[in-house]
C-alpha cells in the first residue's frame, strides 16, 4: 500500500528534523528556566518558604535562584539530546523518553525530601522539581512529535531504478513458454 506521495512502506523510514528539534529544545530551556524562577518566587514570596536560600535573602534569594534556573535550562537541553538520540536509535522513542523522564523526575522529587532542612522547604522544592520535570517532558515530547519526518531510503547501487511509465509502455509484453 503506497502512502500519499506514492512511496511504498519499505521505501521510507522515520527520521527527525534536527533543526526543528533543537530550536524547540532551546525554547524549552528558556521556558524551564523561567518556570524555575516563577516556582521559587511563588514559594518564597507567597508562601514564605526558604527554598534554596537562607532566611533574610529576600524573595529573589541569592545566587542559587540563578543556578536553579540554569540547571533547569540544562536539564531541558539534556532532555532534547536524549530525545534526539532515542529518535534515531530506538523503535519507540516517545515511549522510552517518557519512562526515562518519569524516573528522572521521580528522583528529583524524592531527593529534596531526604535533605535535613525544614519540611516546608523540602515540599516546596519537591513540588517545583515535579512541575519542572513534567513540563520539560511534555514540551520536549510534543515538540519532537512535530519534528518527526519520513526519509526515503537510499537504493542499493546494484539495484536498477524502477521503470518509468514510458518504459513500461515501450516494452513488449512477456511471452509465455510452455514445456510439454
Amino acid at each position: 500500500m503506497a502512502d500519499y506521495y506514492g512511496n511504498q512502506p519499505q521505501d521510507v523510514r522515520p527520521g527527525i528534523d534536527a533543526r526543528r528539534l533543537w530550536a524547540g529544545g532551546v525554547a524549552t530551556a528558556v521556558v524551564a528556566a523561567l518556570l524555575a524562577v516563577v516556582g521559587l518566587l511563588i514559594a518564597r514570596g507567597i508562601f514564605e518558604v526558604e527554598v534554596l536560600a537562607p532566611k533574610g535573602e529576600g524573595v529573589w534569594g541569592n545566587a542559587s535562584t540563578t543556578t536553579y534556573a540554569l540547571v533547569a535550562a540544562a536539564v531541558a537541553l539534556l532532555a532534547t539530546g536524549l530525545m534526539h538520540l532515542l529518535s534515531v536509535a530506538t523503535p519507540a522513542p516517545s515511549q522510552f523518553f517518557g519512562w526515562i523522564m518519569v524516573l528522572v523526575t521521580l528522583i528529583a522529587v524524592v531527593l529534596p525530601l531526604t535533605l535535613t532542612v525544614a519540611p516546608s522547604a523540602k515540599i516546596a522544592t519537591a513540588v517545583i522539581n515535579l512541575v519542572l520535570g513534567l513540563a520539560i517532558a511534555a514540551v520536549v515530547n510534543s515538540m519532537a512529535a512535530s519534528a518527526r519526518t519520513l526519509h526515503r531510503r537510499r537504493s542499493q547501487k546494484n539495484t536498477p531504478p524502477p521503470p518509468t511509465q514510458q518504459q513500461w509502455t515501450q516494452q513488449e509484453p512477456p511471452t509465455r513458454y510452455y514445456d510439454r
